[in-house]
């Protein structure tokens, strides 16, 4: 499709562009909005440059700043590790909002993480880590994955606060310090952290949700995170007696991972559907009109209907979405040039849908090897995840939010291939809920993690007054 230029929307939100009057920061809050937002993607919150607690006492000073109680503003060190830079020392920060008086309701939780991945200069237009306004975007590393959240949350707190609203049951928000590695803070959250977390009722978390505008300005649809496929590693490893290359055998370790990485891309898991996918597709089916959406409309029909998901799988925007999926993600073999390989190993890496323990995938895949000489093993000892119920308070918050900005713009669960910090929290009986409210110009905007990362300008000061909708939806009434 064409590509929109970036000038014909640089000022312009979705809601101006479908016709209506959305709701607007003051200049005054946009100000202090950019100027937090310029702090925070200044500071490079990559494992192994000791940044993240810089940043957390950051972001807990401006709330002490804005009148939120110093007793309950925590920055909480904890330490991450990584097999590359040893591991860092990093933070998360926890703030609790008081309801008035005594609520009989349970704390809601606010979501988010403070890190980053790594970016180079080199490979970039512009400074990862300097906040550059050009084009009507913001670029930096962490403009949309995810500290466009972390701002949004945080300012709109604050200018409730300032406009004299009163909660009418606890808000706590936790933003954690390694998301984008270990997941260390959100397990400790979800444990060791839910008495100073109050025992949250559920959670909304800004590393979900989101949507957009296609390059012809049409309507791409929101989403409103509800699950999380479980993140899972497998190592298959060969041994051989190996031996003088010249003299090759029949046996050989590279040749016996081979044919098991072979049967590995072949296989197809059985399809599987639950009530985010089943709500998800029974949107999108709406907008395709094609052979993509006559295989969902098939698949919804009969979700044992394995040629229809197999078509679903095979389009880019939605794969991953109707299966347990595994794919190879690093190799090793051998170790001299001239002799026959003693060891050869594939690291596995599987995506698992909701609910399935990760014990019976390594079961799947010893079945599919089906070979005594390769033997697969566990790396993680991730417990299945869980899809959160789609609670409608949270669906008709989330609704009334996206529509006050973008009035045309459907909107769908949805079910993420990749993993967040929402993950402990489900397991542990404490559903979140993927809601933010960022927008960008599908596909050209999906660069999180990659090259040039930016956000549209309106869509961060949008994304405060959602937050700002939300939170008076779900704690005012």
């Amino acid at each position: 499709m064409r590509r929109l230029p970036a000038a014909a929307f640089a000022t312009v939100s979705l809601a101006v562009l479908a016709g209506a009057s959305p709701p607007q920061l003051t200049q005054a809050q946009r100000d202090s909005t950019h100027a937090m937002f310029e702090h925070v993607v200044n500071t490079p919150t990559v494992i192994g440059r000791h940044k993240t607690p810089e940043m957390a006492n950051y972001v807990a000073d401006q709330f002490k700043a804005a009148g939120f109680r110093a007793e309950d503003v925590h920055v909480v060190p904890y330490h991450t590790e990584s097999a590359t830079t040893g591991g860092d020392d990093t933070a998360a920060v926890i703030v609790r909002w008081r309801a008035p008086g005594k609520s009989n309701l349970k704390p809601i939780m606010l979501m988010g993480h403070m890190d980053v991945v790594e970016a180079k200069v080199e490979d970039s237009t512009t400074d990862p880590f300097v906040l550059t306004e050009r084009d009507g975007y913001y670029y930096g590393r962490g403009t949309t994955d995810m500290k466009d959240g972390i701002v949004a949350i945080t300012q709109a707190m604050i200018n409730l606060k300032a406009s004299g609203f009163k909660p009418k049951r606890d808000i706590v928000v936790l933003f954690t310090g390694d998301e984008e590695t270990n997941g260390i803070g959100a397990k400790k959250g979800a444990g060791e952290w839910l008495e100073l977390l109050s025992h949250p009722e559920f959670g909304l978390n800004a590393d979900g949700g989101g949507g957009g505008i296609n390059p012809d300005k049409s309507p791409a649809g929101y989403t409103m995170q509800t699950a999380e496929k479980t993140f899972a590693g497998y190592t298959l490893t060969v041994r051989n007696r190996g031996g003088h290359s010249s003299k090759p055998r029949k046996d050989n370790a590279i040749y016996s991972l081979a044919h098991a990485l072979d049967k590995i891309e072949a296989y197809r898991f059985a399809p599987m559907m639950n009530e985010t996918t089943r709500a998800y597709f029974a949107g999108r089916e709406k907008q395709e009109k094609g052979p993509l959406g006559d295989a969902m409309r098939a698949w919804l029909a009969n979700p044992n209907d394995g040629a229809a998901a197999d078509t679903i799988e095979a389009s880019e925007s939605e794969v991953g979405l109707t299966r347990t999926r595994c794919v190879p993600t690093r190799l090793f073999a051998g170790h001299a040039d001239n002799a026959l390989p003693q060891l050869a190993t594939a690291m596995i890496n599987c995506r698992i849908f909701p609910g399935v323990d990760p014990n019976d995938v390594k079961k799947e895949l010893e079945k599919i090897v089906a070979d005594t000489e390769v033997v697969v093993t566990r790396n993680d000892d991730n417990p299945a995840s869980l899809a959160s119920p789609l609670r409608p308070e949270v669906t008709a918050a989330y609704t009334k939010a996206i529509h006050a900005l973008h009035p045309n713009q459907p909107i769908f669960p949805e079910m993420s291939t990749g993993a967040s910090d929402a993950r402990p929290f489900r397991v542990a009986g404490i559903p979140v809920y993927g809601v933010n409210g960022s927008w960008y110009v599908v596909p050209v905007d999906f660069r999180a993690h990659g090259k040039d990362e930016r956000i549209p300008v309106q869509a961060l000061y949008d994304n405060v007054v959602h937050w700002q909708i939300l939170l008076r939806e779900l704690t005012g009434k």
